[in-house]
């Protein structure tokens, strides 16, 4: 382990965000997938719980876009279930780390060249990273801690996407995968969206492609990023239940949006409000890098001639959730993982919130993956079916148990509608 020595520009994302500094590993080098090479690359991570003596009991947590290390913070309720969370820190040694161009410690645009104060940030001269680079340059990382096999890769949204790239690690390292509300490939509809962010950071006079001061930073084009982005991430029911022409009789100083003193609509101010929080914790040019990074995301580029082929070579038990309202990954697009991974089993999270279910519905997220992780520990610790043949005896048991049987049966009953299998 190793200390980078002192970034302002991080430090300050991480104050204003109300994030502590977590631990950093220094990875001497990464060559990426798409050309070039970094040196001395920081990765900022954090861990919770014990890693066994034989290195196996690792669960690996990947967060979204906007997201950190920090997994105790966005998914806290994940980790605070008691006896019934599906990440018990008391069994696991729990790890997330921060991916490459993220403003939150990883090697990014706000971090030295090479590692080295003086040469300064890369600022816009940050190389373009896919989820790949993340996800070799995280095995990097477990290698450094200690993890010899991972019980299990969770996450969401871009997360999820790091997800299916752990699994062409093969079963023997990766156990299982849960990918949640993501994709094999990332769609023209995705990329869409992606690049009238990025135009929106473009259109700050403040910008100068990239060259801009620190204390004067292109913020407005920053706000209206997030702000169309914030839109992707709901539904338009969650919006018109939850503003619908309300009015908001506050007026809030957004002077640096140019819209000082106006009365507003409740939507209008949510989002102002959404904008003016999010760059107080954000870079322009990270933000520019992660969307890119999205845009690269296709598990077949370079393995097979189509997706199907590239998810049939999946080969560890997956949980698939998705979410049927979510208009940034269609529900089509995330039920393509359940059909063409092999023995994938696959929930609907029930929600009206769009995209932001995965971040939303923690007690029905911690259902479906607790029930998952018992099953497959239930499984691993059995012995051999007797049975000739099919092999599904561990498996009939285990589903009639109060572990597997019964916590499914009472999910369908509450959740009417919600599982595919």
């Amino acid at each position: 382990m190793a200390d980078i020595g002192a970034n302002t520009a991080i430090d300050e994302v991480l104050k204003t965000s109300g994030l502590t500094s977590p631990s950093t590993i220094v990875i001497p080098h990464l060559d990426l997938e798409l050309g070039g090479s970094l040196k001395n690359v920081p990765v900022s991570y954090t861990t919770y719980g014990t890693l066994s003596p034989s290195g196996n009991n690792a669960i690996v947590i990947c967060h979204a876009l906007s997201g950190n290390a920090e997994v105790g913070v966005w998914w806290r309720a994940l980790l605070e279930y008691g006896a019934g969370a599906a990440i018990d820190t008391s069994k696991y040694f729990v790890v997330c780390m921060n991916c490459l161009g993220s403003p939150y410690g990883t090697a990014s645009p706000l971090t030295p060249k090479n590692g080295d104060p003086t040469l300064g940030p890369y600022g816009p001269d940050f190389p373009l990273t896919t989820i790949r680079d993340d996800v070799r340059l995280f095995r990097l990382t477990l290698d450094t801690l200690g993890v010899k096999q991972i019980a299990s890769v969770i996450g969401g949204s871009m997360g999820g996407m790091h997800v299916i790239e752990f699994a062409y690690f093969g079963p023997e390292y990766v156990r299982s995968i849960v990918p949640i509300a993501t994709s094999a490939s990332y769609s023209a509809w995705g990329i869409g969206w992606g690049e009238m962010q990025r135009q929106c950071i473009y259109s700050d006079a403040r910008f100068h492609n990239g060259n801009y001061d620190q204390d004067d930073p292109p913020v407005t084009g920053l706000a209206a990023a997030r702000m169309a982005a914030m839109l992707s991430y709901r539904s338009q029911k969650s919006f018109q239940a939850r503003f619908g022409r309300k009015s908001d009789d506050r007026r809030i100083n957004i002077s640096d949006l140019n819209q000082s003193g106006r009365s507003l609509l409740s939507v209008q101010s949510y989002l102002l409000y959404q904008g003016k929080k999010f760059i107080n914790r954000f870079d322009a040019n990270c933000y520019i890098a992660l969307t890119h990074k999205l845009d690269t995301h296709d598990v077949s580029r370079g393995r097979c001639d189509t997706i199907e082929e590239c998810l049939a070579l999946v080969k560890q038990p997956a949980l698939i959730l998705s979410i049927r309202s979510d208009v940034l990954f269609t529900f089509e697009e995330q039920l393509q993982l359940h059909q063409g991974i092999p023995g994938s089993v696959h929930h609907e999270i029930i929600s009206e919130d769009g995209h932001d279910g995965f971040l939303l519905e923690t007690d029905q997220i911690n259902r479906f993956i607790f029930d998952f992780l018992q099953r497959l520990e239930a499984k691993r610790e059995s012995p051999p079916a007797t049975a000739p043949g099919d092999g599904f005896g561990v498996w009939d048991t285990i589903w009639s148990s109060a572990i597997g049987g019964a916590a499914w049966l009472a999910s369908t009953l509450n959740m009417s509608g919600a599982n595919t299998y």
